[in-house]
C-alpha cells in the first residue's frame, strides 16, 4: 500500500528520470545521426534509411540511458528534498533513508526488467538490422547506387550518367547511357529526360528516355547507326546482389540463452567460449549494477548543511559513465581468453558495491556524516587557489594621470 509520501516521491522522481533518459537518449541519437547522414548521401541512398538505421540504434541507446535517467531521477528528487529541509521533516517523523528508497526500488525492479530484455534480446536483433542496413545500402540494394554528376556502372555491361534528378529520381535529366553485348555489340545514347520503372522482374528495370539519340555500333556495321527518338525503352539486368551473412557473426549479435549455449558448448574452441562469457557476464553485470544505483543516488544528492554544491549530480554522472567503460574494457579483456570472464566483470562491480554501501551507510546512519563533503571541501580549496593564481597573474590597469 502506497502512502502520501511514496506518492510524492514517485512524482519527484517521474519527471527528472523521464527528462534525463529522453536527453540522454536524444544527444546520443543527434551525434550518430550527422555521421548517418553524410554516410548515406555518401552512398547516394535515400534519406528514409536514416531513421531506420537510428531506430535500430535506439535499444543500444537505452542499454545505458536507462541507467543514467534512473541514478539522475532518484538523485535529483532526493536533492530537492534535500535543498528544501522536507527530507529533515521525513525524517523527523520516523520514515528513514531505507523507507524512503521503497519507491526508487520500484521504479529500479521495473526499468532493470526492461534493461534485461533490451540487452538481452532486443538489441542483438537491432544489431543485425543496422548492420544488414548498411550492407544493403552499401551494395545498392536500397535503389541507392547510381549518384548524380558521376559514372555508375550497373554491373559490367551498363554505364550511366545522370546530370540532373527531380522528385527523389522520378524525373531525370541530362542522361547518358552505354551497354556493351557480348557479341561486340555496343549502345550509347543521350536523352533530355528519362526516368525509370518497375517491372513484374525485380531483377529487370526498364529506363525510358525522351527525346535523345541512339548509337548503335557492331562490328557486321560499316558505320554506326544514330537513330533520333522521342521515346525509347532500355532494359537493364540488375546486379545480383550478394545476400547478407545470417545473425550471430559475432557476440553482440546473439541473445542470452545463444550466449549461454555458446559458452558452455563442449564443440567450441576456448576462445569462442571465452567470448561467448565475456559478452554474456557483461550484460548481466550492467543490469545487475542498476540495483545499486538508488543506494549511489542517496549519497551523491546529500550535500553538505548550508550547501547547494551541485557537485554531487556531476559525480555520479562521471562514476556510471567510468564504470561503464571499465566494464567494457573488462569485456574486451576476457574475451581474450587471457582473464576468467566472471572475474574480470564482477570483480569491479564487487568493488563498486563496497564502494556505493560505505557511501551510502555514511551518509543514511552516521550522524553528520556525507561522503562527498570532504571532496566538494578539497574541489573549493583547489578552486580558491586557481582563482588566486589568476588574480595574481593578472596584470593590473595602468593609472593614467588626468590632465589640468
Amino acid at each position: 500500500m502506497l502512502t502520501a509520501a511514496d506518492r510524492y516521491m514517485a512524482r519527484l522522481i517521474a519527471v527528472p528520470l523521464l527528462s534525463s533518459l529522453f536527453i540522454a537518449a536524444m544527444l546520443l541519437v543527434l551525434d550518430r545521426m550527422r555521421r548517418l547522414f553524410d554516410f548515406v548521401a555518401t552512398e547516394g541512398g535515400p534519406v528514409s534509411v536514416v531513421w531506420r538505421m537510428l531506430a535500430n540504434l535506439l535499444p543500444e541507446y537505452l542499454g545505458l540511458g536507462i541507467p543514467i535517467g534512473l541514478m539522475l531521477g532518484i538523485l535529483l528528487a532526493f536533492r530537492k528534498l534535500a535543498l528544501s529541509s522536507e527530507l529533515d521533516i521525513f525524517r523527523s517523523v520516523g520514515l528513514s533513508y531505507t523507507r524512503l528508497l521503497r519507491v526508487p526500488y520500484m521504479y529500479t525492479i521495473v526499468l532493470a526488467i526492461l534493461n534485461l530484455l533490451i540487452v538481452g534480446y532486443i538489441q542483438p536483433h537491432s544489431k543485425y538490422a543496422y548492420e544488414r542496413l548498411s550492407f544493403e545500402l552499401r551494395s545498392g540494394a536500397l535503389g541507392a547506387s547510381i549518384k548524380v554528376g558521376e559514372f555508375n556502372n550497373l554491373g559490367d555491361a551498363f554505364t550511366i550518367r545522370i546530370d540532373k534528378s527531380e522528385d527523389q529520381g522520378r524525373k531525370l535529366s541530362g542522361i547518358f547511357v552505354r551497354m556493351q553485348a557480348k557479341d561486340a555489340q555496343s549502345l550509347a545514347a543521350t536523352a533530355s529526360r528519362g526516368q525509370f520503372l518497375a517491372t513484374d522482374d525485380p531483377d529487370v528495370i526498364i529506363l525510358r528516355l525522351s527525346d535523345g539519340v541512339l548509337v548503335h555500333d557492331s562490328p557486321r556495321f560499316k558505320e554506326p547507326r544514330i537513330l533520333s527518338f522521342s521515346s525509347h525503352d532500355l532494359p537493364i539486368d540488375l546486379p545480383k546482389m550478394e545476400n547478407f551473412r545470417t545473425r550471430g557473426d559475432g557476440d553482440v549479435e546473439l541473445a542470452l540463452d545463444e550466449l549461454f549455449r555458446n559458452g558452455i558448448s563442449k564443440t567450441a574452441t576456448p576462445l569462442a567460449r571465452a567470448q561467448a562469457w565475456s559478452n554474456f557476464n557483461y550484460r548481466m553485470v550492467e543490469v545487475a549494477m542498476m540495483f545499486l544505483l538508488p543506494l549511489a543516488a542517496v549519497a551523491f544528492a546529500i550535500p553538505p548543511k548550508r550547501s547547494t554544491s551541485a557537485l554531487g549530480v556531476f559525480l555520479s554522472i562521471v562514476f556510471i559513465v567510468t564504470y561503464h567503460k571499465i566494464n567494457q574494457y573488462a569485456q574486451s579483456v576476457g574475451s581474450l581468453g587471457k582473464v576468467d570472464p566472471f572475474l574480470a566483470l564482477w570483480g569491479p562491480f564487487l568493488l563498486a558495491a563496497l564502494l556505493i554501501g560505505w557511501m551510502y551507510n555514511q551518509t543514511a546512519n552516521v550522524p553528520g556524516g556525507q561522503p562527498i563533503g570532504a571532496i566538494e571541501r578539497q574541489f573549493s580549496r583547489a578552486l580558491g587557489a586557481v582563482m588566486s593564481l589568476v588574480a595574481k597573474v593578472r596584470p593590473k590597469p595602468r593609472r593614467v594621470a588626468a590632465e589640468e
